[in-house]
């Protein structure tokens, strides 16, 4: 089943609510509808080909633009507008595209028009004009496997690599978090983060029209703007990364009654540190509840609410979602015990585009104890779950340092560092070492004004952390490289 009729059908019923406030303008449902219809009717004239390039800042012309696809029966690919212009021409290429829905101050945000490639046509919404009554159409009756966006996220070479969800993927990952969450239409959203991320899409832009409520969207993150928005329009729901929430705490002026509005702060995307907990609980007596997931999930598998969360825990998984912890010989390992975590589930992807051997390194088969098998999706992430089914993420597989045969993970240090006076930031990566193997060093970003002394940090982390877990250097930078989102990068850094 596909989401685009039940969208259709809360956007008939709510014809007049709003359904979208912007940095330009107040969408109402009938408005969101009625730009889908006349972006349907564009896109069928301009192109025939499956998949229809999108470039637009967070907005509401997004959700104009995918339901407008999915009305012609093509698959929405959402860029990166971050990009380098070598990165977002190699993506524009890959995704088979020729057509781009974009706006012209987009296109001068990536560099003018010269950057994507030649043969794709460019559809400006700002150019159109959608006047009078658009044509009406029965909307087709899209499958569960059907292609219904192309989102593209980092590969382990460099290259982007494009993960297929099917519209199947979707209503199943939008469904499950609204059941597990207790999501109403009563309840208002606030976004700031990028459609083009798993985390904007699915839980920013197609849950809030699937439940028929309002959502109030910001293209950049400004706290201050952040702090206007909630006092403006009170807002219920906040999902962001752990640094924006740190971000928020900046602002002297903002008050705890500025937040009341707020029943659920979602933090996702990296680890939420004690730090950043600790401040905001005792500084607006809001308690942020982790959730986790990845694009190649639709992208939601794990959720902590108000009445089921653990501290440090990213939550219970999500009700169709199976989860497995097993070890490196793909044994399924009990409670509390670490290994690399295992999922599948009606919301895990396709598979790459036109990368059907990097699908299979990811996509395998598991034979469970009882000897019955699961098709499954490694995650990378080195889990434990606990004998209640809560989840607990120790670190990437792939980021693991080992030093000296003892395995350490990033995050065990960041979370020490981040406690250290003056510290906004951190994060650790390894560095190779002759005798050790490897080493690990630090980078740190400070708050504004704060002192920079490595040999003050050192003896932080001596006493909180054993000896080889000690960074071998700490280093002062000016701006931890970041996502879209705020995701801090650390394959960005280098020693």
């Amino acid at each position: 089943m596909s989401l685009l009729w039940p969208i259709l059908k809360k956007a008939i019923f709510n014809f007049k609510k709003t359904a979208v406030i912007d940095d330009q303008r107040e969408w109402s449902y009938g408005k969101l509808l009625g730009g889908a219809l006349f972006a349907a009717q564009f896109i069928e004239k301009m192109t025939r080909r499956k998949n229809v390039g999108i470039l637009l800042p967070t907005c509401g012309a997004t959700p104009v633009a995918i339901l407008g696809c999915w009305l012609t029966r093509k698959a929405a690919v959402p860029f990166n507008f971050l990009l380098s212009p070598d990165e977002l021409e190699y993506i524009i290429k890959d995704s088979d595209i020729d057509l781009l829905i974009t706006v012209d101050q987009m296109l001068d945000y990536v560099g003018g028009e010269k950057v994507i490639p030649k043969g794709v046509k460019l559809m400006k919404l700002n150019k159109m004009k959608f006047k009078g009554i658009p044509k009406l159409r029965l909307p087709p009756r899209l499958k569960d496997d059907e292609l219904a966006v192309l989102l593209y996220t980092s590969g382990t070479s460099g290259k982007p690599k494009g993960v297929m969800l099917t519209h199947g993927n979707l209503q199943s990952n939008v469904t499950d978090c609204i059941n597990h969450a207790g999501l109403t239409e009563w309840d208002i959203f606030i976004s700031v983060l990028p459609q083009f991320h798993s985390f904007g899409l699915t839980a920013c832009t197609l849950i809030p029209l699937s439940l028929g409520t309002k959502v109030i969207y910001t293209a950049r993150f400004m706290p201050t703007k952040i702090l206007e928005l909630f006092r403006k329009h009170k807002p219920g729901i906040f999902m962001a990364v752990p640094s924006m929430y740190g971000a928020l705490m900046s602002i002297k002026s903002a008050k705890p009654e500025d937040f009341s509005s707020m029943t659920l702060a979602i933090s996702g995307g990296e680890p939420l540190s004690d730090a950043i907990y600790e401040s905001f609980k005792e500084r607006f007596n809001i308690g942020i509840l982790e959730g986790y997931g990845l694009t190649e999930t639709s992208p939601a598998l794990n959720w902590s609410t108000q009445k089921n969360n653990r501290k440090h825990s990213v939550g219970k998984k999500l009700p169709r979602v199976k989860q497995y912890i097993v070890d490196e010989h793909n044994n399924v390992l009990g409670p509390n015990e670490e290994g690399e975590l295992l999922v599948s589930g009606p919301n895990v992807m396709k598979g790459y585009y036109k990368l059907p051997e990097m699908s299979a390194e990811v996509m395998t088969e598991l034979t469970l104890p009882d000897g019955s098998k699961d098709s499954v999706f490694r995650t990378g992430d080195i889990c434990k779950i606990d004998e209640d089914g809560y989840l607990f993420i120790t670190g990437r597989k792939k980021e693991m340092i080992i030093v000296g045969g003892e395995n350490i993970f990033p995050r065990e240090i960041e979370e020490v560092l981040n406690f250290a006076d003056g510290v906004m930031a951190s994060a650790v990566i390894g560095k190779l070492d002759d005798i050790r193997g490897e080493v690990p060093i630090a980078f740190v970003e400070m708050v504004e004004g704060a002192e920079f002394d490595e040999k003050t940090l050192r003896a932080h982390c001596r006493d909180n952390l054993a000896q080889y877990k000690v960074p071998r250097e700490i280093r002062l930078i000016d701006e931890l490289p970041r996502n879209p989102t705020g995701k801090i990068m650390r394959r960005k850094l280098e020693v």
